[in-house]
């Protein structure tokens, strides 16, 4: 237990945090209420009128949702396998190529289909 003890205390370090800043926001923070703070969106551009009741979403929305999603996850592999390249040889370059190849494919694909544009 002794050599978990460091990881939990930081743990309730971490979870106190977040609720003491949780709790004081309210109080602390400034109350100055306008119409450009309670709207949808603080960026600037005007949102274009939903229909009543809701409407659809673009389906653009949920594909770059997913992009980034599948460029996290390349990150999160792509770490490791550069912490611990030396002791992995080469299997974990072999297995680490087909991984890139394997994003690559998807990043194409992505590319190619018009996924990447901005309109």
């Amino acid at each position: 237990m002794t050599v978990y003890t460091p990881i939990l205390v930081l743990g309730a370090l971490a979870a106190g945090f977040a609720v003491f800043s949780i709790l004081i926001a309210p109080i602390t923070g400034p109350k100055r209420y306008n119409r450009a703070k309670l709207d949808r969106y603080e960026s600037g551009i005007q949102p274009s009128p939903l229909p009543e009741g809701g409407g659809k979403i673009s389906v653009r929305y949920f594909i770059i949702a997913m992009l980034f999603i599948v460029f996290d996850i390349e990150i999160i592999f792509l770490y490791p396998f550069a912490v611990a390249f030396d002791s992995l040889g080469w299997f974990g370059l072999i297995e680490m190529f087909i991984f890139m190849v394997t994003v690559f494919i998807a990043y194409a694909y992505v590319w190619r289909r018009g996924g990447l544009e901005w309109d």
